[in-house]
């Protein structure tokens, strides 16, 4: 991607790459108001079909009279401005007018973010001073699912690939199908997220009946329209299905819930997260190793593992963890010196955090005196 400075007269190649951008956009602005308007003829047309007319009416080349029932050939040869003019019986004209009003409102929050995304594009970018012209080349890089990759779906329910098994070990059902992924049903109690299994029944019923299913936010499915739904699939009301163990041969003793759901690899990659470190920088005030994977940092040692190894009983394993591997500076030189002349004794002293406290409390006018034992 190209970014030039505002302001400065474009070469023709930014031009060139300027218009073949805007006529992208354009492509699309013009694509997404095709679907509205599709999608808002249809609603209009299965609420008109079957329905009788009011009174006779003519509009165009298409004429209705008083009584007669509407046909889906007839009214498909009008356009959605003169669809919401007809008055049939049991359809209010308010809901029909409502639905084109809505579509024009959409049709112009669209129109407006095309106009501020081409605005956007002409303008030209904010760079650094002395910088005219700024080259950024993106590469795409190719990533199979593997064990420890994050993944979720479209209710809060994230985890990680736990294990990766070939396709002929995972459960399968009476037909032969077998599942493509297997979610633990402990997930759901203490995040209590009950959507998922929602999306996973109307997902089922949606495939059994072969249709698109749209729930809106407040306005969703409910359980008793999807149970229905799964009734007229020829699925089980619950939803659950008496799957085979791919290993053993073996059906499950109880039934699973089984359908689909809409489920994202994440970019949190365990290839681009797995680190670890022996010797490496450590932080200039506290002595401790620096945290993080930039910057080749140390595991952090919290409140709660150290609560961990107290309730274990693994003193020296502690002592070890909070000094010499931490920010005990003599103790760590100590410790090169002794593994280099193969001695295996752990000779740990004060680590630099114990000062830095000191010097904390000095600033606030406490002086601290430390007491050597036996004196």
């Amino acid at each position: 991607k190209v970014f030039s400075r505002k302001g400065i007269d474009k070469d023709s190649r930014t031009l060139a790459i300027e218009e073949e951008e805007i006529s992208r956009i354009e492509k699309d602005y013009n694509e997404e108001i095709g679907i509205v308007k599709s999608e808002t003829t249809k609603s209009v047309v299965g609420l008109l079909v079957g329905k009788k007319v009011n009174k006779a009416t003519t509009i165009g080349k298409v004429s209705f009279a008083k009584g007669q029932e509407i046909e889906e050939a007839q009214i498909a040869k009008m356009n959605l401005k003169d669809m919401v003019k007809v008055s049939v019986q049991g359809v209010d004209e308010k809901t029909l007018l409502g639905m084109e009003a809505s579509a024009k409102e959409q049709v112009a929050i669209l129109k407006s973010m095309l106009e501020e995304k081409v605005t956007r594009l002409k303008k030209g970018d904010d760079l650094s001073p002395g910088v005219i012209k700024l080259v950024k080349v993106f590469m795409a890089m190719k990533r199979k699912l593997q064990v420890g990759d994050k993944m979720a779906g479209r209710h809060g329910n994230k985890g990680v690939v736990s294990t990766i098994v070939p396709e002929e070990d995972m459960p399968y059902m009476k037909d032969g199908r077998p599942i493509d992924l297997i979610l633990n049903p402990l997930g759901v109690p203490s995040r209590m997220n009950v959507g998922q299994i929602l999306e996973t029944n109307l997902g089922m019923a949606a495939r059994a009946n072969d249709k698109n299913m749209a729930t809106p936010v407040f306005d969703g499915a409910k359980e008793s329209e999807v149970r229905e739904l799964l009734r007229e699939g020829g699925c089980s009301e619950s939803g659950e299905v008496s799957l085979i163990d791919g290993r053993s041969g073996q059906p499950f003793r109880q039934s699973v819930m089984v359908g689909y759901l809409y489920i994202l690899k994440l970019h949190h990659l365990v290839d681009d997260k797995i680190h670890a470190r022996s010797t490496g920088p450590y932080s200039l005030v506290t002595q401790q190793p620096l945290g993080g994977k930039a910057q080749f940092g140390g595991q952090r040692l919290g409140e709660m593992e150290v609560w961990a190894l107290e309730a274990y009983g693994a003193a020296y394993t502690l002592q070890e963890m909070l000094t010499v591997k931490s920010d005990d500076v003599e103790g760590r030189k100590r410790m090169y010196e002794a593994i280099v002349k193969g001695d295996t004794h752990l000779n740990p002293s004060l680590p630099e955090s114990f000062n830095v406290l000191v010097k904390e409390l000095q600033s606030l006018a406490i002086d601290v005196e430390l007491i050597e034992s036996g004196k």
